[in-house]
């Protein structure tokens, strides 16, 4: 079914152009505007009370004791606001916020995490960068990449004292020799 393009329409009520919504073109007589909305609203009602069998649905004595009956079962209900009311869910309780102390090296900590829950993960990465899935070359690899983290560790507190332009030259040198020495194992 192609939905065609919908056409403008004058609200009944404000007598302003409007679009349609497109799902509900064929009914819509009025624009969104809230005033035009309410006066939708009071039209639709005074439709459906102006049909035979809805003019005496809130008059009648079966519709009387029906609410009557509710009334009675609901006790004090239009009385309290719906905010007082208790939820239908049950209330969590609130988990108190653990503070922990700041750690210098807090990175270094999260990635050990990382690392020793998901052992498999690194393998995978280790072998997928070398091309190998052979436990020699993934072995060598990870003893070049377990020296580089240890010197990263080690020297990370001359870092601080070492100047930005060098530090740039420095990492860029250093990226070049851990691809090479990690995507061409020896053999």
């Amino acid at each position: 079914m192609v939905m065609g393009s919908t056409r403008r329409r004058k609200c009944l009520n404000c007598q302003v152009l409007f679009k349609p919504d497109p799902r509900n073109c064929r009914h819509q007589r009025y624009c969104s505007n809230p005033v035009c909305r309410r006066v939708s609203k009071a039209a639709s009602q005074a439709r459906w009370l102006a049909k035979p069998g809805n003019s005496s649905y809130f008059c009648s004595s079966v519709h009387v004791a029906r609410v009557q009956a509710w009334r009675a079962r609901h006790p004090g209900y239009w009385k309290y606001p719906l905010l007082s009311r208790p939820p239908l869910q049950d209330v969590s309780a609130t988990q108190p916020i653990e503070l922990k102390e700041e750690n210098d090296n807090f990175a270094s900590n999260a990635l050990q995490d990382v690392l020793q829950a998901q052992p498999a993960v690194l393998i995978g990465l280790i072998a997928h960068i070398i091309d190998s899935p052979l436990q020699d070359d993934i072995a060598k690899t990870s003893q070049r990449l377990l020296q580089l983290g240890q010197d990263i560790l080690v020297n990370s507190l001359q870092w601080n004292h070492v100047s930005s332009a060098t530090r740039n030259s420095m990492n860029t040198s250093r990226l070049k020799f851990l691809f090479l020495s990690v995507v061409l194992p020896d053999g």
